[in-house]
């Protein structure tokens, strides 16, 4: 299992910017597929995107796509979410994810590991 901490959330005004860090630790980060969700008030958690382990292929939520970037350091085991652009309806707690391998299930019923979440919110 690996163990993953957020850090970097915070308030900030519509069409500002963001960058959300994930630190994996416990098991070969690189081996992981790794990626973010995030779930707002009354809503359920949903997928934002997510990356391979050599960083070569990522894909993102149609909701993100061109705001928001994946990126990560496996010398660092450490794992970003640049968010540009933000806009009020990006205002959430955003989970960073890890498993073995990217499956449908990223879209419904992750089974892989999670972190405690960081809040985000984008003030109109």
């Amino acid at each position: 299992q690996v163990q993953l901490v957020e850090s970097g959330g915070g308030l900030v005004q519509a069409g500002g910017s963001l960058r959300l860090s994930c630190v994996a630790s416990g098991r070969t980060f690189s081996g992981y597929v790794m990626g973010w969700f995030r779930q707002a008030p009354t809503k359920e958690r949903e997928f934002v995107g997510a990356t391979s382990w050599t960083g070569s292929s990522t894909r993102y939520a149609d909701s993100v796509k061109g705001r928001f970037t994946i990126s990560r350091d496996n010398a660092k085991n450490t794992m970003y979410l640049q968010m540009n652009s933000l806009e009020p309806e990006d205002t959430a707690v955003y989970y960073c994810a890890a498993d073995s391998k990217f499956d449908d299930s990223w879209y419904s019923h992750f089974r892989g590991s999670w972190g405690q979440g960081t809040q985000v919110i984008v003030s109109s």
